[in-house]
Formats: structure tokens, C-alpha cells, sequence
């Protein structure tokens, strides 16, 4: 069976969700899933659970950078250098997964910390029966055009736009 590739993105709620439930469904199925997050420390409420899923492995993220836009140049260029190689280092491992969820790879792309031509060189080269699966924003026309699957979450509504903080066990 082909694996295909996935994008989930939008303005919307509910990427990383989706993600995280196919990754549960493709476990549940008994197969094995890499999670690679960027940007993402560990510490949201799924991780809690994830630990307790056999067949999922999550990447642990050693540091922790903030927001891109706060980084100064050099900064910047420690956290590409360390995304870039969370990332090269998951491709070489997917090989022993049936899944690789990379949960906020567009965003990733957007902010200079991951090549996009090296994410799609990188698509291009994975195993032929790996599925993939990408999280985001603004996908460019080049990943839309590599993906078998886009779905968009659009934002009708959301409390934050109220003042409501993102809570948690729901929004992380």
C-alpha cells in the first residue's frame, strides 16, 4: 500500500488534533508513528497521554527557543540548525515507522527554521509506504502541489478573539 501525504492547515483550531488523531488511529491499527513537533516544548496535555500509546514515539525536544520573531540573528540560526537537524534525523529514522507526523512543519518553513526545499527533497525520498503527515499555516503551492490530502481548518469563531486564553486540555 502507497503512503500519501497529508496536510492539515488553516486558520482554524483543530490541526495538530487531527493529526494527533490519525497518529492514534494508525496505532490503534497497530502501527508505528514518529511525532516530530516544532516549536512545541513537550509540555501540552497530549504528551501526557501520547507516553501511554504503544507504537507512537514522540522526538524529545532538547531545547527550546520561543517565539521566532523575538530571536536575534544568531538565535535564529541555532534554532534552524536544530530543526533542521530534528528534521533531517527523523527522515533517516522513518524507515522503521509506518507514520511520520510533523506537527507544524509549514510554520516551521515560514519562519526560516526548516528548508522548504529540503522538506519537500525530503518528501520526495521517503519510503514509498510512509505515510506523511504535515500541520501549519499557509502551506506554499509547492507542498499543496506534493500532498495527496489538504484539508483547510477555517476559523468561523474563536474565543480568543474575546479575550479567552487558550486553556488547558483544550487548546494545549
Amino acid at each position: 500500500m502507497p503512503g500519501l501525504i497529508h496536510i492539515y492547515c488553516g486558520d482554524g483550531k483543530g490541526k495538530t488534533t487531527a493529526l494527533l488523531g490519525l497518529a492514534l488511529r494508525a496505532a490503534g491499527s497497530g502501527k508505528k508513528v514518529l511525532l516530530l513537533q516544532f516549536f512545541k516544548d513537550g509540555k501540552s496535555a497530549e504528551f501526557a497521554s501520547l507516553a501511554h500509546v504503544p507504537g507512537i514515539e514522540v522526538v524529545p525536544q532538547t531545547r527550546t527557543f520561543g517565539f521566532s520573531w523575538t530571536l536575534s540573528e544568531e538565535e535564529k540560526r541555532e534554532a534552524a540548525a536544530y530543526y533542521s537537524g530534528l528534521l533531517e534525523d527523523a527522515f533517516r529514522r522513518s524507515g522503521d515507522f509506518d507514520l511520520l507526523a510533523l506537527d507544524e512543519a509549514m510554520s516551521a518553513c515560514t519562519a526560516g527554521m526548516i528548508s522548504e526545499a529540503r522538506l519537500l527533497e525530503l518528501l520526495a525520498g521517503k519510503p514509498a509506504e510512509l505515510e506523511a503527515v504535515l500541520t501549519g499555516r499557509n502551506p506554499s503551492q509547492a507542498l499543496v502541489d506534493a500532498a495527496d490530502y489538504v484539508t483547510e481548518m477555517r476559523k468561523v469563531k474563536h474565543p480568543y478573539d474575546q479575550g479567552v486564553a487558550a486553556r488547558k486540555g483544550i487548546e494545549y
